[in-house]
């Protein structure tokens, strides 16, 4: 059995949801047995509290709420979906994990970083991806992403904030460049694709 945890991340409008479906159809063909799921969601309550964090544009909540929120949403996730599914020796893709949280809602939010890390730590333990890709795309390719479609509560939020954003995504990166794989997003949805499966066979032949 091949059990591995692999995050997509990044900032709105990189491309992960596509990039997530690419890649599961191309292991799937390979006969790997995956599993996709998104973060926040995928349980009950991880899609309510997910509706409250992106579509409850009446809700005043503060970057503590949600950061709290949505390492509620994670904890769920883990426990109900994510550490079944590996204990089955399936490839678990998440559109999102740990890194969102301490982007949005510690770099871009002012949140203490180390504060983040520290609830994740007592939310879900030890159980973080194997492999975590992080898609950059400048923020002008994104915004243009964007535009044609109807934007939740984090993608509204100002041209500072979603700069805030990127840069903490390349920061956080850099400083561990043994975790995450930055994948330079604004090129086509094909090569951002084979850059991802290259990395993935290097990771499965091992």
């Amino acid at each position: 059995m091949t059990s591995l945890f692999v995050s997509i991340d990044g900032g709105d409008g990189c491309g992960k949801s596509v990039q997530i479906a690419i890649l599961a159809d191309w292991l799937r063909q390979k006969n790997y047995d995956v599993f996709t799921c998104r973060d926040p969601g995928s349980t009950r309550l991880g899609e309510t509290i997910r509706n409250v964090l992106l579509n409850r544009h009446d809700l005043d909540v503060c970057r503590m709420s949600e950061m709290l929120l949505f390492m509620a949403a994670r904890a769920q996730m883990v426990k109900e979906v994510i550490l079944p599914e590996l204990d089955a020796g399936k490839i678990v893709l998440t559109d999102r994990f740990l890194l969102s949280t301490l982007v949005y809602q510690g770099y871009a939010g002012q949140i203490p970083i180390d504060d983040v890390e520290q609830i994740g730590k007592i939310a879900f333990g030890k159980t973080m991806p194997d492999i975590n890709f992080v898609l950059d795309v400048p923020l002008e390719i994104a915004e243009k992403r964007r535009q044609n479609r109807e934007m939740d509560r984090m993608e509204k939020r100002n041209r500072t904030y979603h700069q805030h954003v990127r840069q903490g995504f390349l920061t956080h990166a850099r400083l561990n460049p043994d975790r995450f794989i930055v994948i330079d997003a604004s090129q086509s949805i094909d090569a951002v694709a084979e850059e991802i499966r290259q990395v993935m066979e290097s990771k499965l032949e091992k």
